[in-house]
């Protein structure tokens, strides 16, 4: 005669989530256009920027603490490609960026007059962006040359000339369909939305 035990077994268990959580990061795009000197469209391109570390860190100091802080620019600019090795990294400052240089008046081609500032020119937040309302302009001033994107600089010390090291980067990319060949009296027309 064989013996059977009858066993029961019941065996549960219960996940449930520990909270929402969100996350954030630095981000932003320039929506960039170039006019010839009779207002046709020669191109146009997008670069995802690069925020840097000392970016971020002015951003928070100026969000979270920014009680009595004014803000000075931000200033836009271009990115020439003379001398030019290797992209922006999140390590840049504007006192040192050695992969990319600024166009400038005498050494590194195009020719504009000087950065351009954007303080006026920005929509209010929203959904966690912001955008500049009207497109910045660059007029191609006497040298023609190659272009390899835009930056941002604000805070103390950030000022509209050219090829200074003052202030602090807050980003700067390339385009995502590589070098625009710029003439004489082309126009630039530069837009950017920061994200967060």
């Amino acid at each position: 005669m064989e013996k059977a035990n009858a066993i029961e077994s019941i065996d549960a268990t219960i996940i449930r989530g520990s909270g929402e959580v969100a996350s954030s990061w630095a981000s932003g795009i320039y929506y960039t256009k170039c006019f010839d000197k009779d207002g046709n469209l020669k191109w146009e391109d997008t670069i995802n920027n690069v925020v840097t570390n000392v970016g971020k860190n002015l951003a928070l100091d100026t969000f979270l603490a920014g009680v009595s802080y004014t803000v000075v620019g931000p200033f836009m600019g271009l990115i020439s490609g003379v001398s030019y090795t290797g992209l922006p990294a999140v390590g840049d400052t504007m006192g040192s960026h050695p992969t990319w240089y600024e166009v400038s008046a005498t050494t590194y081609f195009p020719t504009v007059a000087a950065r351009i500032t954007t303080n006026a020119n920005w929509t209010a937040a929203s959904n966690g962006s912001k955008q500049i309302t009207t497109a910045i302009s660059f007029s191609i001033i006497t040298n023609p040359g190659v272009l390899k994107g835009c930056f941002l600089v604000f805070g103390t010390g950030a000022v509209s000339t050219l090829g200074s090291g003052a202030g602090t980067l807050y980003s700067a990319g390339v385009f995502s369909g590589g070098d625009k060949t710029v003439g004489i009296s082309d126009l630039v027309q530069v837009s950017y939305t920061a994200s967060l």
